[in-house]
């Protein structure tokens, strides 16, 4: 994907991200009534309305790109796709929305060769936005979703980019929710001196704005989940791999990825090493 081609996509999706982050807004601060899907997991009509916003930009933006959605998934809608197509998770962290924790996102990213190549991540409620601008290269700004910013000039993006991992200072990240024992087994091969639990996609953030080093997660997540974050956290200079050192992928079956661990940099050497 040339750099032009990647800055009118985060400069045509600003606004539609916007508006859907409005819409979440007024959900989260009048509260919400949550409804359970198949997979038990939980889901409300920000979920809905937000998508349906998401998925008639894209239909606009870039027609001819098929797009994987998670509560459309959830419905059965999956198109076909082929070595491109977009990945939307329209509110990751529907768990810590219901509660009133402001640790949820807005996830839009585009799939190439398997290869998450554009990734935009916005948490209104913080309210940090994460987009990528051109290969190798991404920005975050504070953006209000009351604002009437038009282009992302207005938005007065900082450059990203990762921090080189102390090893004998490692900081870390696990999920709010699914931290386990082989998570902590995974940490404790490492000199970790922080680790703090964050909900969503907002890990990837933090990490490719140099605030921690490393995230992993055991245990299954949906390719929506991490699409947007990995561009953004590799656009900083970051890695995001399996547990064992391949490239995490993406068009697998089911949209399911395996247990993964994102990296700011380089991993460092483990303890034993």
């Amino acid at each position: 994907m040339q750099a032009a081609e990647m800055k009118a996509l985060a400069e045509a999706l600003l606004s539609v991200a916007l508006t859907a982050a409005r819409v979440q807004m007024a959900y989260f601060s009048t509260g919400v009534t949550a409804q359970t899907k198949a997979d038990r997991s939980p889901v409300t009509v920000a979920d809905h309305e937000s998508e349906d916003i998401i998925l008639a930009g894209l239909a606009r933006l870039a027609p001819g790109i098929p797009v994987v959605s998670e509560e459309a998934a959830a419905a059965g809608r999956i198109p076909v796709t082929g070595d491109s197509f977009f990945l939307v998770d329209p509110l990751d962290g529907t768990k810590p929305f219901i509660r009133g924790s402001p640790q949820f996102t807005i996830n839009i990213a585009l799939i190439l060769a398997r290869r998450p190549v554009f990734g935009l991540v916005y948490a209104p409620a913080i309210p940090d936005f994460y987009v990528t601008t051109g290969p190798g290269a991404a920005g975050a700004a504070r953006l209000s979703p009351a604002s009437t910013v038009h282009t992302l000039a207005d938005c007065q993006l900082q450059p990203l980019r990762t921090r080189v991992p102390d090893p004998n200072a490692i900081g870390a990240l696990t999920s709010q929710t699914h931290a386990n024992s082989a998570t902590q087994r995974f940490l404790d091969q490492y000199h970790v001196v922080e680790t703090r639990a964050v909900s969503s996609s907002l890990k990837f953030g933090l990490i490719a704005r140099g605030e921690a080093d490393v995230y992993p997660r055991t245990g299954d997540t949906s390719e929506w989940d991490t699409a947007a974050g990995q561009a953004v956290l590799a656009a900083a200079g970051g890695t995001v791999t399996t547990l064992d050192g391949q490239p995490l992928l993406y068009g697998k079956p089911n949209f399911l990825n395996p247990s993964f661990v994102a990296w700011g940099r380089t991993p460092p050497p483990t303890r034993r090493s």
